[in-house]
């Protein structure tokens, strides 16, 4: 059984990325699933551009997670059990693609191959998802009035998990007739989205689509707190992305000053910190569009194990392979690393650079005994 798992936030960049899809392996069926109040579920099957099943299901408890474990799947399992060969699960507006991959894997009887995780867009409101301040709920992209990500926060993260991002006019463009393909705010879309996407295929409606590219590990990867993984950027683009380093420990109350500055009119802040106030503790950082926010992912490598080549024996688990290339002989992976993203007239590298530097110990700071610094960043409380 081959499964390709299509994810977005608008019902017809979804609806339209299916239709693609189903086109593109023989004997294949397409399912887009709708999660509606009072949890009901709305499933609809097609083949070949024909619609032949719609049902509803009333759940009992209407979340996402169990739309996903109690309709996506068992759909997934009887089409295939009917002879398709390649089944297209188009997911509810705000389901995460990572979900309905792990979903897939455990609730399934079979062996399935994942082709592609797609995200389906339209370049022209990404930007404006970034900045959204209000919810997924408050903007009406789902039915969970409990579900209190960003619009911004649901894209970064698919942009992580995904192989595959088509574009096509959304939905407002469907119905204003607006003629958005190709246009000057489409292309500063697509622009952006190569920089918060780097990895991934954009195939537009009339672009070849490479099908058998997801790759499970790499997906992880990508996603794992406190990553960064900085894609080349022109000198000349509307967009950029740039990244620093800082060898020693950060003060932790000018690093909590400098924050804001570092952050502002950024679209994407992301990686990891080596804080004075939590010498030992690897705090991943993001900041997407108007939010920013620190997590702890544990301790440092360093300070885990006695040397790299201990850590990379076989079947040694939690290796951390980014963390592995950047080790230095004296500190390890201990470090901070930061890259933003933005506009191009936004973002100064050398303004970045000494904002962080800045808020690096100094030499006479790194001789003080660890426990001196306060905690402004409430860093304590994550440990």
């Amino acid at each position: 059984m081959h499964l390709t798992v299509l994810s977005s936030l608008d019902s017809q960049c979804r609806e339209s990325a299916a239709v693609r899809l189903g086109q593109s392996h023989q004997n294949s069926a397409v399912v887009l699933h709708d999660l509606l109040d009072g949890s009901l579920v709305l499933r609809r099957v097609h083949r070949n551009g024909l619609l032949f099943e719609r049902e509803t299901t009333v759940l009992e408890h209407g979340c996402l997670s169990c739309t996903v474990r109690l309709d996506v799947v068992p759909t997934a399992e009887r089409l295939a059990s009917c002879g398709f060969d390649h089944v297209v699960l188009g997911l509810p507006p705000g389901v995460a693609a990572a979900m309905a991959v792990t979903e897939l894997r455990h609730g399934l009887s079979r062996p399935a191959v994942i082709d592609n995780a797609i995200f389906a867009l339209d370049p022209v409101d990404l930007e404006d998802h970034v900045w959204d301040r209000h919810t997924l709920f408050e903007s009406g992209f789902t039915s969970m009035p409990t579900d209190e990500r960003t619009s911004g926060e649901f894209l970064i993260g698919e942009f992580g998990q995904v192989d595959t991002v088509m574009v096509h006019p959304g939905l407002g463009a469907v119905l204003t007739g607006d003629p958005r393909e190709g246009s000057a705010q489409w292309l500063l879309g697509v622009e952006l989205l190569g920089e918060l996407a780097p990895h991934a295929s954009v195939v537009g409606a009339a672009e070849d689509y490479r099908p058998g590219c997801f790759d499970d590990a790499e997906a992880a990867a990508r996603n794992r707190p406190g990553v960064v993984r900085v894609p080349v950027s022109e000198a000349d683009g509307s967009y950029r992305t740039v990244l620093h380093k800082a060898v020693r420990p950060l003060h932790p109350g000018r690093f909590r000053e400098a924050l804001p500055h570092l952050a502002a009119g950024t679209h994407w802040l992301r990686g990891r910190l080596w804080i004075a106030s939590a010498p030992t503790t690897r705090i991943a950082v993001q900041g997407i569009g108007p939010r920013v926010w620190l997590e702890s992912t544990g301790k440092w490598l360093a300070d885990c194990v006695e040397s790299v080549p201990d850590l990379a024996r076989p079947g040694k688990a939690g290796a951390d392979v980014d963390s592995l290339l950047d080790w230095h002989s004296s500190h390890g992976d201990r470090g901070t690393v930061l890259a933003i993203t933005g506009r191009a007239e936004d973002i100064d590298q050398q303004e970045f650079s000494e904002l962080l530097d800045g808020c690096q110990l100094t030499e006479a700071e790194m001789k003080q005994d660890p426990g001196v610094w306060d905690d402004p960043l409430e860093l304590s409380d994550a440990l």
